[in-house]
């Protein structure tokens, strides 16, 4: 199916990707350009002052293209009035006219701002849900089709110097695509290039190309497959803009983001990013900076040895897992473990273990847990005085396991490793900087027969890159022991910044199907312990977060919110937090709350049920992708979701 996987410079060197620049207003995209960090507004388009100041906020955030929706010809019309205001008080951002469904509406935009983003899945076609086959040359009169309806808009775009962006989202791929390619990053692709090919005989290039989706998984394999296709039919190398729809919001919001847009980031793709979080538009622009900001003129890698075999075999455009020994419950088809590291903290209570999820009942003299507690605890020089949770498993420096062989595991470094042979027949732990891995130490391990998981990590910038040669490295040699993927952080990170630096480091390795288990630490907790124990709650917490955005381990709810938006027919924060607090207790459940029907059942693809807004104060309940119940009250929308989640059995009571 794929001429050849390449995709980017190397796996295991950073070097961003060269592209043609795109003339975007006074604001060029891609090239030599930064990458650029944008924006949606939520208000109303028909509401001129209420956009503008809306706009400006975003700006002075730093956002440096605003996209405005115009769902129909008058929200068109209304964005001269919106750019006339915006110049009059001083702001020359570029405007970016969102459309999905009215061709008539992007002619108009086209005239008055300096960017137009089409929906190739609905611009033209319809999304009806049904099974169409279709002969070749029946398709071939589609596409005839669609460069009736094209083609004047390029004109225009081509006189007025407006740039388009063809942003192909998961959700939104027509039935005719997806009966002859699929509802997959494969179909996302080949509904864009259908419009590149029409705009390159047409002579216009000033593009710029999206693959959205929901799951991190699909967006990024979908991305990688899109730059592949452009340069084995060689087309130009266009700027991407690289974003996840409907992260959501918050922690998870972020993380979600950050494991998507940082994955490709690394792999040097991404010439543009929009954070999408069910939040105010400005609160996006942080965040976007962020994920950013390291990506400058002196960001660059060097691997040793870094091309080898396995390069060869490894498939970015799907999900592998790399093939590994089932050691204990690490590895084969375990869903990864998480560690916590609880080194640093002494005079250990049981109270403590609160932070990792386990709580002592002394009513029962049990320990309870919740679905996000660790798997192992790793105490160093630690030593623990009273009974240990079922199911929690220790870890200890070699030197203390020696005499409480029983309770723990051991994790040795190097030098243990080579010169001891006292080891437990069940699990042993080898903690590896990438540095370590020489010749000599490959040997030993192709052929180790003991029961070894690999901690690996690296002091380098580029991590993702950086432990995925060292991964790639165990492919080649054919180790199968499993590995966990380790990286501490720096303690006066913020919050905010920790979990994108996270979310970048590991989520790729796990969306290329490299890592068993994950184990993230600070380099130092705070000196008061009530509030190092905090910090190692939210690095569990955090922990989780990326193994769920990334699809490797579903320990919770997950919420697909779209950012609102001039369509939006409900107040969407406000709803997704009730929803939430209904039912973050359904484990491993998608819930999709779209504010439109443009955002509605397609968006909402990968869901399980969906609340879409449909008119003032009505609602539509989906299950996947079905129509359950039309024109639901609002007040009564939630209880009428949850009886929906019950009637499938599916609802858990709240113990």
């Amino acid at each position: 199916m794929f001429e050849n996987l390449k995709y980017c410079y190397s796996l295991t060197e950073y070097k961003r990707r060269e592209t043609i620049e795109v003339q975007i207003g006074d604001v060029p995209l891609g090239a030599k350009n930064p990458i650029r960090v944008q924006s949606m507004t939520t208000t109303d388009t028909m509401d001129t002052i209420g956009t503008v100041e809306q706009s400006i906020r975003m700006i002075k955030a730093g956002c440096e293209y605003v996209r405005i929706t115009a769902p129909s010809i008058k929200e068109a019309e209304n964005l001269g009035n919106i750019r006339k205001e915006l110049r009059k008080r001083g702001y020359f951002t570029p405007l970016v006219a969102d459309i999905h469904f009215t061709p008539n509406a992007a002619e108009i935009a086209a005239r008055l701002v300096e960017k137009v983003r089409i929906n190739p899945g609905n611009y033209v076609d319809k999304k009806r849900f049904e099974i169409i086959e279709y002969s070749d040359s029946e398709y071939q009169e589609e596409i005839e089709r669609i460069r009736d309806k094209f083609i004047p808009f390029l004109k225009i775009c081509k006189e007025y110097g407006t740039a388009i962006r063809i942003g192909a989202n998961h959700g939104s791929l027509s039935d005719r695509i997806i009966n002859r390619y699929g509802d997959n990053p494969l179909g996302m692709v080949e509904s864009a290039l259908e419009f590149v090919r029409i705009c390159e005989e047409m002579n216009f290039y000033n593009i710029v190309l999206s693959m959205k989706s929901s799951n991190p998984q699909v967006m990024v394999q979908a991305y990688r497959l899109l730059v592949n296709r452009l340069a084995n039919e060689k087309l130009q190398p266009y700027p991407l803009h690289l974003g996840v729809t409907e992260a959501g919001d918050g922690e998870d919001g972020r993380i979600k983001s950050a494991l998507g847009i940082g994955t490709l980031l690394e792999d040097g793709l991404g010439d543009t990013v929009r954070v999408s979080l069910t939040e105010e538009p400005e609160a996006e622009m942080p965040v976007g900076k962020k994920l950013v900001e390291k990506y400058s003129k002196n960001y660059t890698t060097h691997n040793e040895d870094s091309e080898n075999s396995a390069v060869q075999s490894f498939h970015p455009f799907q999900y592998q897992k790399r093939k590994t020994k089932e050691i204990e419950n690490f590895g084969k088809d375990n869903v990864p473990r998480v560690l916590i590291d609880f080194s640093q903290i002494k005079n250990i209570e049981m109270v403590d273990f609160k932070a990792f999820g386990y709580t002592y009942l002394p009513l029962t003299d049990k320990w309870g847990s919740n679905d996000t507690a660790s798997d192992y605890v790793y105490l160093g020089d630690n030593q623990i005085p009273f009974m240990m949770p079922n199911g929690l498993k220790a870890i200890q420096n070699y030197s203390i396991w020696l005499a409480e062989k029983e309770k723990s595991f051991p994790m040795l470094n190097v030098n243990e490793y080579f010169n001891n042979d006292k080891l437990s027949e069940k699990l042993n732990f080898l903690t590896l900087k990438d540095t370590d891995f020489n010749a000599n130490l490959i040997h030993h391990l192709k052929e180790e027969k003991k029961p070894f998981v690999l901690i690996i990590n690296t002091k380098k910038q580029s991590k993702m890159s950086t432990l995925r040669d060292v991964t790639l490295k165990l492919v080649e040699n054919k180790i199968e022991l499993p590995i966990v993927i380790s990286e501490s952080y720096l303690h006066s990170l913020d919050l905010e910044t920790l979990q994108i630096q996270a979310s970048t480091d590991l989520g790729g390795l796990l969306i290329d199907g490299f890592g068993d288990g994950i184990m993230l630490s600070l380099d130092k907790y705070h000196t008061e312990k009530n509030q190092s124990l905090e910090q190692i709650k939210n690095v569990n917490s955090l922990s989780f977060g990326i193994l769920q955005a990334a699809r490797t381990r579903m320990t919770k709810t997950e919420y697909i919110s779209c950012p609102s938006c001039g369509r939006t027919l409900f107040d969407l924060q406000e709803t997704t937090a009730m929803i939430r607090k209904r039912t973050d207790h359904l484990k491993g459940l998608k819930i999709g709350i779209m504010g439109c029907i443009v955002n509605g059942p397609g968006e909402m693809a990968d869901a399980d049920y969906g609340y879409v807004g449909s008119g003032k104060g009505k609602i539509t309940l989906y299950k996947g992708q079905e129509v359950m119940k039309r024109s639901v009250p609002s007040e009564n929308a939630v209880n009428e979701l949850i009886n929906l989640i019950k009637d499938d059995g599916r609802w858990i009571d709240v113990s």
